[in-house]
């Protein structure tokens, strides 16, 4: 999974020849659906600012921000709503792939003066203010766990005869899979398979020590751990690929062509955050947390702008997938976890 996402040359996200986002790619991320979804979050982002005694600066550290759209849509409405706040901010943008950086550098040019990219997570600086990320845990490298009717085994990829890959299984890896398994705990079902995501644990440490004080705020797709380990929910786990909006049959058919993602673990983000002074304020339901944080406000500020009707027509559509129920965002969860000084 390591290497068919961010392998240098032909990982999927590091290639510069794939359409990955919006209607032609693989998939869209909420602020591609609809430019509600940063301005909430920039009127939740001012918020959270006013109410920590407010300095000179304050940073926002988008990790994993693909293109810039969401970095986009958030610099653009501090800069019309939240002049003070706008002035205070400092954007850095991180991602993996030179190619979203590019990108993002086009589409956020004129934030210049106030936006700076990285590729390397140990050039990310020291901060006070947010660090952010949306849909990032999900595409973290994971374990896959199997109970093979004599204790724990681990699945590997392996080469066949003419070539192609296929699963196999051995003893696990490392160590932190059984302490995982005991903490939690889990009791798999004969033959269930599951997902452990021990770049979670690394990748939120890195963080808490380069957020001197603020927060971390985490958009993604998962459950807590009874749920997202039920082995009537998911007797096989939660592994899947995706191309052109759509599920990949296999897994392992075409590495470094599709999007390759697994469910997070609430219950595991939660916990390591507290190990590591970080507090719970919030884990909602996407739509919830939008409609708390001023989505409807927002809706009625830009209609209220509108000209036509088509135009108007065409803007709500993309919100009704924000806050109906059944909708892309009821499968999206929103923590909101804090570190004080």
């Amino acid at each position: 999974m390591k290497a068919a996402l961010y392998d240098p040359l032909d990982g999927y996200y590091r290639r510069s020849d794939l359409q990955r986002w919006g209607r032609e790619g693989d998939y869209r991320t909420s602020p591609e659906r609809s430019e509600l979804f940063a301005a909430t979050f920039a009127r939740y982002f001012a918020k959270l600012y006013e109410e920590s005694q407010p300095s000179e600066e304050w940073t926002i550290v988008e990790c994993g921000a693909g293109d810039g759209s969401f970095a986009a849509g958030v610099l653009g409405s501090l800069a019309d709503r939240f002049q003070r706040v706008f002035k205070a901010t400092r954007y850095v943008v991180h991602d993996v792939s030179d190619d979203a950086l590019r990108r993002a550098r086009a589409k956020l040019s004129r934030y210049a003066d106030r936006v700076e990219f990285r590729s390397e997570f140990d050039s990310l600086p020291v901060v006070r203010g947010i660090y952010f990320s949306n849909e990032l845990l999900d595409a973290f490298p994971v374990h896959r766990v199997v109970n093979a009717g004599e204790g724990l085994s681990e699945l590997y990829v392996t080469v066949t005869p003419e070539g192609g890959f296929e699963w196999t299984t051995g003893s696990l890896s490392t160590s932190r899979l059984s302490e995982f398994v005991r903490d939690y705990p889990l009791e798999l079902a004969s033959g269930q398979v599951v997902e452990i995501n021990l770049a979670i644990d690394d990748w939120l440490a890195q963080v808490a020590a380069r957020l001197q004080s603020g927060f971390v705020i985490t958009v993604d797709y998962g459950a807590e751990s009874g749920e997202l380990y039920d082995p009537q929910l998911r007797p096989e786990g939660t592994l899947r690929a995706f191309a052109r909006h759509g599920f990949v049959d296999d897994v392992l058919a075409h590495p470094g062509d599709y999007d390759i993602t697994a469910s997070v673990n609430w219950t595991q983000v939660v916990r390591a955050g507290e190990r590591l002074g970080l507090k719970v304020i919030e884990l909602i339901s996407q739509e919830k947390f939008l409609l708390s944080a001023g989505l409807l406000d927002e809706l009625g500020y830009r209609l209220g702008r509108m000209t036509t009707e088509s135009e108007k027509l065409a803007f709500t559509t993309g919100v009704r997938e924000m806050i109906l129920p059944g909708g892309m965002a009821s499968s999206f969860q929103v923590l909101v976890q804090q570190k004080s000084v």
